[in-house]
């Protein structure tokens, strides 16, 4: 596993995982089981994304998931990089943030940020289309 990813899990441990959690009637929420979007790789384990939309911005957003530590530095990250953000500058998200943020591009961490892109885009567009 990439040194970085194991010193940001280490921090996430310490600090006991800020975006984790649900949010009750959330805007978007999606499933990665649901959605066949293949972010964890094991059999059984899955990630749950809540975002709330207000005024067209992100106004939070939290995750639950069973995966394995470089899912959850992933979508830790892509919790802090989307909170506050419009869906437009959420869409146009592309994977090297995740690698600026880190400080690395390891191969599962860019896996990971592949499918979350993925899975975030395709609630993104399901939003747009249903909340007009």
């Amino acid at each position: 596993m990439d040194e970085a990813v194991i010193k940001y899990y280490r921090k996430l441990l310490r600090t006991r995982f800020e975006y984790a959690g649900t949010i009750e009637n959330a805007s978007i929420f999606l499933d990665s089981v649901g959605e066949k979007v293949l972010i964890c790789g094991s059999t059984g384990d899955f990630m749950q994304l809540y975002i709330n939309v207000v005024k067209n911005r992100i106004d939070d957003m939290k995750y639950m998931c069973q995966c394995d530590p470089t899912a959850n530095v992933a979508v830790e990250i892509l919790c802090a990089l989307l909170k506050g953000k419009t869906l437009e500058e959420a869409a146009a998200l592309k994977e090297e943030a995740f690698f600026q943020f880190l400080g690395s591009n390891g191969e599962e961490l860019q896996k990971k940020a592949k499918g979350l892109l993925e899975l975030l885009n395709k609630g993104i567009a399901r939003y747009r289309s249903t909340a007009r």
